[in-house]
């Protein structure tokens, strides 16, 4: 799946489930109960010692699109695509991950906030990148404001949002898709809840329809 599929395909989700993982052999369970709940997408990020092998034992399946989150550093995103993540999350714009990333042709959606991270992830050609920590520099009022003289870029805002928010989200049209922990919390799958993570992809793969069919 190369860079526009995937780009693709996470706008057809329009939601990314975000977890971290504290044992590589929980993630069959939870790409179970994602797909169960008609989400097929997950990022894990690199805060666990875990992340690479829950990737990689979630890349040899067909059902799923896994990618890797919090990747700061180039070396980071080599462990990951080795791993078979198909796509990268970071949370701040670093350009040599960026630069490594654009020069290789995997997707990335670095952290944006500012007008000036914007622009260079214009420099870097980039179409799409995330607005992060969303709702704690004002969330989508403030993605309004900063979106409005880019109307060349797609955003995939993340950090505070929670079901009561994502329709809101996703009825304004330069969202890509939205990123969320709620649907599978690093606490939910530690207790091995994956019957409600099923319950809480489907809620809002429902809340999702509803707002992009308006």
């Amino acid at each position: 799946m190369d860079q526009t599929n995937v780009l693709d395909r996470i706008a057809q989700l329009k939601i990314v489930p975000i977890t971290s993982m504290d044992s590589a052999e929980a993630a069959p369970a939870l790409a179970d109960a994602l797909v169960g709940g008609g989400l097929p997408i997950v990022e894990i990020t690199f805060r666990t010692a875990a992340a690479e092998k829950a990737i990689a034992s979630l890349a040899k399946r067909s059902d799923i699109l896994v990618g890797a989150g919090t990747v700061l550093n180039v070396e980071t995103v080599k462990k990951a695509m080795g791993a078979g993540a198909k796509f990268i999350v970071s949370p701040g714009l670093n350009p040599k991950v960026v630069s490594y990333c654009v020069g290789n042709g995997i997707p990335i959606t670095p952290g944006t906030c500012t007008p000036s991270d914007l622009d260079v992830a214009l420099e870097h050609g980039l179409k799409v990148v995330k607005f992060f920590p969303c709702e704690s520099i004002g969330g989508l009022k403030t993605l309004k404001a900063i979106a409005a003289p880019y109307n060349m870029m797609k955003f995939l805002p993340t950090g505070g949002i929670g079901p009561e928010l994502l329709g809101d989200y996703l009825k304004f049209a330069p969202v890509l898709a939205v990123g969320g922990s709620w649907m599978a919390s690093r606490e939910l799958i530690s207790a091995g809840k994956f019957g409600e993570i099923t319950t809480l992809a489907r809620q809002a793969v429902q809340i999702a329809n509803t707002a992009r069919a308006k």
